[in-house]
């Protein structure tokens, strides 16, 4: 046979095809023998190993746990890699660089933020008796274990147990320095297993006398104070230097629990508490009976701080927004007159707790979020969590969770960008999206037409799908981040809000709905002035106008429907008689988000009631059963005057049409009369009409009384007419 390779410049050559066929076939049968005698001497070695009975049983456990260890090992790794990222802020330990006094709208102190907690009283400087109380109280083993404490936790599950409840701790005190310098307090598996790995990579880097420093002074005491140095000067009005054996037991004793243990706010617990913690003395082996006798004979006197106030959540946040707006400019040491209403605060701290004690309680929610903002931003009201003294993690700012229902409204703000209307009909009918398809609240579709107005009120879930497919997702993916929801993700769900979000994003973007489609970013910080009181930063001088990103006319339309949810639709638990308002309720699944997102001409308001765990709230719980009225509760009384903005699209409320004008008649009798339908803005506007025109007669009595003159001929009078400024 001639070979079909030639080459140039030889003779034609020949390939024994025979030959290399015998070749092929000797070649593989070799390596199969070969692989036959390898794979029978690679079984008669591990042959030898071969067990029966007990120790076969005892060997297939240890390799299934050696399996499955390895498995949770790779499935652990996934979590160590974030928690040892949060290790890579330069500040982690001396905590943050600004020292911020905080001012509410008025001029007021509220609060403080930001003290060098690393900077506070030396370890050597600290009583012993402290020390022994803490160590004894929170974790008695510290000198001994790693950073884990399992002879401690053991205890406490055993304890626990027993008591069919949580009495015990089993962090230890390098696990709760853990917490405090890099995390938050939600509870979840996912933050124990980073308290973990951070708490060994501590003992790694840190002395047992520094974590215990370092835990003295950053742990939450109450009253906004952190760390003992704080609280001793809150409570006793002295250094922790002085502190005796009584008040060493309170502060210890604040550890676990500061509110509920708060000697000002709840004696007989406090009491109680610090008789626990000189028992803990004595069980340690820490002190005798005999030494601590004279301690519960004689209670430790406490500072009377009944007038003092700290909107603790609100400053958490505005103290970020102050780091962000100064980061790289120089300034540390600041006073920052903010947006906060203290009556406005009260009151929603007030409506969650009147919440938990009337409707909440029979819906198995243990948390909630309030924020309340102007329509342009500025948050008056903002609370983050039942107690903040149980637990710091503000739900209001960082906790994202699923909007449910109350998502709608942007989707139907992007039908109507594409031409869909109010009064266009579709039907009840599930649409497909992949192998997916959508059912109303309870299950099924109706089969009816319906208009828009009648979908959104109603909250039909399958024409919000619909929408969202016909317009497409893309389109309401780019009106939520244009809004300034950046966590929505394309998916088939998008409509019935599967994307988490946090109650202050969606207050926010409520509220371009209520200021006719400007864009809005809510923020805190009014003015921030340095040590010299130079400003450093306006907002009114620093910040560029809000831009219109809506068409008007499209947000007065979509202002129509939200008005009849809360008409005639799932929100009529949040019907105001005094004003319009306009909202969207929502649900999740399970349910374990409940929402009602709304607003006046005045002001946009979310609630969410929920569990930190996702667990579900009892059923047929929802956001207009729930979160609707306490909404309702807090609009009523935060409006304290009647002259309340038109919102965009919508006709003023007959009661506003009728104050106006008996306000319009009145100023045409008296021209001085028209300041009883002022907004609430200035303190004095919100007086009685008659002390105010008492105020008015006084006034005009001063201007024409010869002002004194001192003896260099400064002014002695005083005037009325502008309220005193307050220095800091």
């Amino acid at each position: 046979m001639r070979d079909w390779i030639f080459k140039p410049n030889r003779r034609n050559r020949y390939i024994n095809w025979l030959a290399l066929d015998s070749w092929i076939d000797s070649t593989l049968y070799s390596l199969y023998a070969r692989f036959k005698d390898w794979w029978a001497n690679y079984n008669s070695f591990f042959a030898g190993f071969r067990v029966t009975g007990f120790r076969r049983l005892a060997v297939e456990f240890l390799s299934e746990a050696a399996t499955i260890g390895t498995g949770g090992l790779l499935i652990v790794l996934v979590f160590e890699i974030p928690a040892i990222e949060l290790t890579k802020n330069p500040n982690w330990r001396t905590g943050s660089e600004f020292s911020v006094t905080f001012l509410d709208r008025y001029g007021s102190e509220i609060g403080k933020r930001g003290i060098q907690f690393s900077d506070a009283v030396p370890l050597e400087e600290i009583p012993d008796t402290l020390i022994k109380a803490a160590l004894a109280t929170e974790d008695r083993r510290f000198f001994d274990h790693f950073g884990i404490d399992m002879l401690g936790t053991a205890r406490a599950v055993v304890e626990d147990a027993r008591a069919n409840g949580a009495i015990q701790g089993g962090s230890s005190i390098t696990q709760q320095l853990a917490k405090n310098l890099f995390l938050s307090s939600e509870r979840s598996i996912s933050r124990k297993i980073k308290e973990v790995y951070l708490s060994l990579w501590i003992e790694a880097h840190l002395t047992k006398r520094e974590i215990l420093k370092l835990y003295l002074d950053r742990a939450y005491l109450g009253g906004g104070n952190f760390g003992v140095e704080a609280a001793s000067q809150f409570y006793f009005g002295k250094s922790v230097r002085d502190i005796n054996l009584a008040e060493s037991a309170i502060l210890a004793g604040l550890f676990k629990a500061p509110t509920k243990y708060a000697p000002h706010s709840n004696p007989a617990e406090s009491r109680a508490r610090t008789n626990q913690v000189l028992t803990n003395l004595v069980e340690a082996g820490f002190m005798t009976e005999g030494q601590v006798h004279s301690a519960r004979l004689n209670p430790a006197k406490i500072i009377d701080h009944e007038q003092d106030y700290a909107p603790n959540y609100f400053l958490d946040w505005a103290f970020e927004e102050v780091q962000r707006l100064m980061r790289g400019k120089g300034e540390f040491v600041l006073t920052a007159r903010t947006t906060v209403d203290v009556s406005l605060q009260k009151l929603a701290e007030q409506t969650v707790d009147t919440t938990f004690e009337t409707e909440a309680k029979y819906a198995r929610a243990s948390q909630a979020a309030l924020v309340s903002m102007d329509t342009d931003g500025a948050v008056r009201a903002m609370v983050g969590g039942r107690d903040y003294g149980d637990s710091q993690f503000n739900r209001a700012s960082h906790g994202a969770r699923q909007p449910g229902s109350s998502f709608k409204p942007y989707v139907y703000l992007t039908g109507i960008e594409n031409g869909l209307r109010p009064n266009k009909v579709m039907t009840d009918t599930a649409p497909t999206c992949g192998n997916w398809s959508p059912s109303n609240y309870g299950g099924g579709v109706s089969g009816r037409a319906m208009t828009l107005y009648d979908a959104l009120k109603m909250s039909v879930n399958t024409i919000a799908v619909k929408i969202s497919l016909d317009v497409g997702r893309e389109k309401v993916l780019e009106v939520a981040h244009r809004i300034g929801l950046a966590a929505v993700k394309k998916t088939c769900s998008m409509a019935l809000g599967d994307a988490n979000i946090s109650p202050l994003e969606h207050a926010a973007g409520f509220a371009v709905f209520a200021n006719g489609g400007k864009a809005v970013k809510p923020y805190a910080v009014l003015e921030l002035r340095n040590t010299h009181d130079e400003v450093v930063y306006s907002r009114e001088r620093d910040e560029p106008p809000p831009a219109q990103i809506f068409k008007r006319e499209d947000i007065e339309i979509l202002n129509t429907m939200l008005e009849k949810v809360v008409s005639e639709g799932t929100g009529t638990a949040a019907k105001l008689d005094f004003t319009t308002a306009a909202g969207k309720t929502g649900t999740s699944s399970g349910p374990k988000d409940v929402w009602f997102v709304g607003f006046t001409g005045q002001y946009v308001t979310g609630v969410w009631f929920g569990n930190d765990d996702f667990s579900e709230m009892a059923a047929g719980t929802t956001g207009g059963h729930l979160s609707a009225p306490a909404w309702h509760r807090y609009m009523v009384a935060a409006h304290t005057s009647m002259d309340i903005p038109q919102i965009p699209g919508l006709p003023l409320h007959q009661r506003q049409v009728e104050e106006r004008q008996r306000l319009a008649e009145m100023h045409r009798d008296d021209p001085n009369a028209g300041t009883s339908g002022a907004s609430s803005a200035d303190p004095s506007k919100r007086l009685p009409a008659r002390l105010r025109k008492m105020l008015t007669s006084l006034s005009k009595f001063l201007k024409e009384v010869p002002k004194l003159k001192g003896p260099e001929g400064s002014e002695k009078g005083a005037s009325l007419d502008k309220p005193p400024v307050r220095t800091q």
